[in-house]
C-alpha cells in the first residue's frame, strides 16, 4: 500500500488525464459495438480500475480498444441475429460469451502463457490490425452520413416477404418443440399465423436490413443507396469533428483533441437545437450487474462462440502485452506477463457482469499516463474511478451528445489503427517463396490474406488461417535450411569440417560423415530419410555429427530410428558425435541409445571418433594377416 501512494501526486494526475483520453473513446467503440454508449463505459470504468490492481504492468490504463470492439462486434451481431433480433434476449449470452474470455485470460495467465505471446507473427498482427482499421472505417461511414438502413423505408420494404417466411418457420419449429404435428394440427398453425400483425412483420424486417447492411461487405453493398439518402447535418457534424481532431494536434498534444472535438461539436449542435440524432441514453446511477447471465441463457447458444471466446482471450493478451512493451520501454521497467493476463482477466470479467464489452491495455492512454507523471497502479485505478464520477454526474448530458460525433471520432480511429509500418514495407520485402515461375514474399501473402479474410468474412478465423498459413511457410523454410545444409555426400565431394582435415584418405570412401545443422522436426524429415538410400552399401561406417542439432521432436526422433535401422539392416556401423543434451534424452527415452547405437558408439570429439575408427581398422588389418 506504501508503494501505491508513493507517488500520489503524479499518479493523480495521469490517471485523470488518462481517463480525459478515454471518455469519447468509451462512449465510441461503446456505440460500435451495438451494446450501446453505456456498454463502453462500464468496460472503461472496471477494466481500467481492476486491470491496474491485479495487473503486472504499473502503468498500463486498460480499456475497450478497437481490435477487442471489432471482435465483440462479431459476437453481439451473431448472438442477436439467432435471438430474433432482439439484444434483450441476446443480452445474457452476450455477456456470457464476454465473462467466458475474461476467466480465459485469468487462465492463460496462471498457465504461463503470458511468455509465448511474443511468438505471434508479425504478419498476422499487422494484417489484422489493419483490417480492424478498414472495419471500423467503412462501417462507420454510413452512421457518419446519417444513414440507418432498418430505418429506410423502401429498403426495409424488400425484406418484408422474407421475415414472413421466417416467421412462419418459427411457428412452424415452435410446434415442433410442443409435439405438435403440422399435417394433423393445421388449423392450430393457421390460428398461430393469423397473430401476426404488421408490426411483427416489420420488425423483423428490420432486423434483416440491419443485418445485410451489416459489416464491411453489407457497407460497400449499400453504400450507393445511402449516398442517395445522406443527412447533411450528421455529415457535417462528424467531419467538423474529424477535423477538429486532427486540427487540434497542429495546435497542441496537451489536450486529448478528441475530447476537445466532443465536447466543441456536441456543445454546437445541442445549444444551437439542431435536429440531430443523439446517442442511446445513458442510464444513470451506480452500475448494477446483471444477474440475467447466470440464469437467463441456454448453453446451446454459448456452445459456438466458445472458440471466439478464447480469441478475444488472446486478442486482448497480445493487445496488453503490445501495451506493456511500450510501457517498459519508456519507464525502464520490466513487466510481468503472467501477472498482467490475470489482472486483464479480472477485469473483463468484472466488466462482463455489470454490462461492459471487453478491452485490453490501450497504448495511447498509457502513453499519455506516463507522459502525465503515472509511475503506478494508482493511475489506472484513478482513471476507473474518474470515468464513474463522469457516469454518476454527467450520463443525461452524456446522453445528449450527437450519434454522428462519435461516428466522427471511429472513423480517426479507424484511419489510426491501420498499420502503416506494414503496408509501406510491401514493395521491399524479399521474395523468399515461388510457386511455379511466380515469386512472392511469405510475409506479404500472411498480411494480405489476414487482411482481406478478417475485412470481409470472419475475424476470428482469419487469424486462424494467419496463424496455420505462417506455421507451415515457416517449417517449409527450416525443413529446406535443414535440408539444404545437410546434404549427404562423400568426404570427397562435401567440405569437411577444420577437424575433418587429418581424416585418412584410406577411409574416405568407405566411411561417410552426415552433419546435422540444424533441428531434426517433421518439417526436416522427408529429406532426412533419404539418409539410408544416400549411403551406398559398400560402406562400412557413417559418422553423424550432432553437434549443431540443438533440437529434435518425435516426429525427427522416429525417422532416426528408421534410418538407423535401416543401415544396420545393412551391416552398416552407425556413430554419434557430440549429441547435445535435448536429442540425447529423445534417443534414450525410447531406448534408441543403446538398443540400436550402444554408448560406446557415442563420443564427445571427432578426434576421440577417429581414434576409434583407427584402432578398429588396425585391429582388422591383424585379424586379415592373421
Amino acid at each position: 500500500m506504501k508503494n501505491l501512494f508513493s507517488n500520489f501526486k503524479g499518479d493523480l494526475f495521469g490517471g485523470i488525464t488518462a481517463g480525459i483520453v478515454a471518455l469519447p473513446l468509451a462512449l465510441a467503440f461503446g456505440v460500435s459495438s451495438g451494446l450501446g454508449p453505456s456498454a463502453g463505459l462500464y468496460g472503461a470504468i472496471f477494466i481500467s480500475f481492476f486491470a491496474a490492481l491485479f495487473g503486472g504492468t504499473n502503468t498500463q490504463i486498460s480499456g475497450p480498444t478497437a481490435p477487442m470492439t471489432a471482435v465483440s462486434m462479431v459476437v453481439i451481431a451473431g448472438i442477436i441475429a439467432i435471438n430474433d433480433g432482439s439484444l434483450e434476449k441476446a443480452l445474457p449470452a452476450i455477456l456470457v460469451v464476454f465473462l467466458l474470455a475474461g476467466l480465459m485470460q485469468v487462465g492463460l495467465g496462471l498457465l504461463g502463457i503470458g511468455k509465448y505471446i511474443r511468438y505471434i507473427p508479425y504478419p498476422v498482427v499487422s494484417g489484422f490490425m489493419t483490417a480492424i482499421g478498414v472495419i471500423i472505417l467503412v462501417t462507420q461511414i454510413l452512421p457518419a452520413i446519417g444513414y440507418y438502413p432498418k430505418e429506410d423505408e423502401a429498403y426495409v420494404e424488400q425484406y418484408k416477404p422474407m421475415a414472413e417466411e421466417i416467421i412462419l418457420d418459427n411457428i412452424l419449429k415452435e410446434e415442433a418443440g410442443e409435439g405438435i404435428l403440422v399435417l394433423e394440427n393445421f388449423e392450430e398453425t393457421i390460428k398461430r399465423a393469423e397473430t401476426i400483425t404488421e408490426a411483427d412483420m416489420l420488425k423483423e424486417a428490420q432486423t434483416l436490413a440491419k443485418s445485410e447492411a451489416s459489416g464491411v461487405l453489407g457497407a460497400l453493398k449499400i453504400m450507393p443507396r445511402a449516398l442517395q439518402n445522406i443527412n447533411w447535418l450528421e455529415l457535417i457534424l462528424a467531419l467538423s469533428t474529424i477535423v477538429i481532431i486532427y486540427g487540434f494536434k497542429k495546435i497542441t498534444t496537451a489536450i486529448p483533441s478528441a475530447l476537445v472535438a466532443l465536447i466543441v461539436v456536441s456543445g454546437v449542435a445541442y445549444g444551437f437545437g439542431l435536429n440531430y440524432r443523439p446517442i442511446e441514453e445513458i442510464p444513470s446511477g451506480f452500475p448494477v450487474p446483471n444477474l440475467g447471465i447466470f440464469t437467463s441463457f441456454e448453453l446451446s447458444s454459448i456452445t459456438p462462440y466458445i472458440f471466439t471466446a478464447l480469441t478475444l482471450a488472446l486478442l486482448g493478451a497480445i493487445d496488453s502485452l503490445l501495451t506493456s512493451v511500450v510501457a517498459d520501454n519508456m519507464t525502464k521497467t520490466k513487466h510481468q506477463p503472467n501477472k498482467e493476463l490475470v489482472g486483464q482477466g479480472i477485469g473483463n470479467s468484472i466488466a462482463a457482469i455489470f454490462g461492459g464489452i471487453p478491452g485490453a491495455g490501450a497504448t495511447i492512454r498509457t502513453v499519455v499516463n506516463i507522459n502525465a507523471g503515472g509511475k503506478t497502479k494508482l493511475s489506472g485505478m484513478v482513471a476507473g474511478v474518474l470515468l464513474l464520477v463522469v457516469l454518476l454526474a454527467l450520463g443525461p448530458v452524456a446522453s445528449q451528445i450527437p450519434a454522428a460525433v462519435l461516428a466522427g471520432i471511429l472513423v480517426t480511429v479507424g484511419i489510426g489503427v491501420m498499420d502503416y509500418k506494414g503496408l509501406k514495407a510491401i514493395p521491399s520485402l524479399p521474395k523468399d517463396m515461388s510457386f511455379g515461375p511466380i515469386k512472392f514474399s511469405s510475409e506479404v501473402v500472411i498480411m494480405l490474406v489476414v487482411l482481406v479474410l478478417s475485412s470481409v468474412w470472419n475475424l476470428v478465423y482469419a487469424v486462424g488461417v494467419g496463424l496455420v498459413i505462417a506455421s507451415l511457410m515457416f517449417m517449409k523454410k527450416m525443413g529446406d535450411l535443414t535440408a539444404e545444409r545437410s546434404d549427404v555426400k562423400s568426404l570427397e565431394k562435401e567440405e569437411g569440417w577444420t577437424d575433418e582435415a587429418s581424416f585418412p584418405k584410406n577411409l574416405k570412401e568407405t566411411v561417410f560423415i552426415k552433419h546435422l545443422k540444424g533441428p531434426l522436426f517433421f518439417g526436416s524429415t522427408s529429406e532426412f530419410q533419404v539418409l539410408a538410400d544416400q549411403i551406398p552399401r559398400t560402406a562400412s561406417t557413417v559418422i553423424i555429427r550432432m553437434d549443431r542439432m540443438q533440437y529434435m521432436d518425435q516426429s525427427g526422433l522416429y525417422t532416426l530410428e528408421d534410418v538407423l535401422i535401416d543401415l544396420h539392416n545393412s551391416n552398416i556401423e552407425v556413430l554419434f558425435v557430440d549429441v547435445l543434451k535435448q536429442p540425447r534424452y529423445m534417443m534414450e527415452r525410447v531406448d534408441l541409445i543403446p538398443d540400436l547405437i550402444p554408448t560406446e558408439h557415442i563420443f564427445d570429439t571427432f578426434n576421440e571418433c577417429l581414434q576409434y575408427l583407427e584402432k578398429k581398422t588396425a585391429e582388422r588389418k591383424t585379424e586379415a594377416s592373421a
